[in-house]
C-alpha cells in the first residue's frame, strides 16, 4: 500500500480546504486511516481517524465541529474537509493506514504506512 496526499494550500482564517489521501493497492479500502499534522518545533499529532467502513471515527477536540474526516472505498480515497480554518492549523498534514491491526487511532506509532504530508497555510 502506498498513500499519496493532496490538496493543501494558502487560505484565509475561516477558509476552507479538502485534502484527499489517495491509497494504491486493493486492499486499502480494508484498513483504518488517519490523519496527522506537524508544525514547526511540535511532534506530531493526531487530527482524525476512520476505520475501514466509516463506523468508528474519531478526531482531536481541536477539530471537533471543524474538520470531517470520509473515504470513498471504491475511489480507494479517504478525504479531510476542513473547514473555519484557524491559523494555528497551519501544518504539514499527513495521511496513514494501519496495515498491522492493533489500531489506536489516535497513535502515530501505530500507523506503519504514510504519505508524503500535504502543507496548509492558514494566513491571520
Amino acid at each position: 500500500v502506498q498513500l499519496q496526499a493532496s490538496g493543501g494550500g494558502l487560505v484565509q482564517a475561516g477558509g476552507s480546504l479538502r485534502l484527499s489521501c489517495a491509497g494504491s493497492g486493493r486492499t486499502f479500502s480494508s484498513y483504518p486511516v488517519g490523519w496527522f499534522r506537524q508544525s514547526p518545533g511540535k511532534e506530531r499529532e493526531f487530527v482524525a481517524a476512520s476505520n475501514w467502513k466509516s463506523s468508528q471515527i474519531y478526531y482531536t477536540e481541536f477539530v471537533q465541529g471543524r474538520f470531517t474526516i470520509s473515504r470513498d472505498n471504491a475511489k480507494n480515497t479517504v478525504y479531510l474537509q476542513m473547514n473555519s480554518l484557524k491559523p494555528e492549523d497551519t501544518a504539514v498534514y499527513y495521511c496513514a493506514a494501519d496495515t498491522i491491526g492493533f489500531w489506536r487511532y489516535s497513535t502515530a506509532a501505530e500507523y506503519d504506512v504514510w504519505g508524503q504530508g500535504t502543507l496548509v497555510t492558514v494566513s491571520s
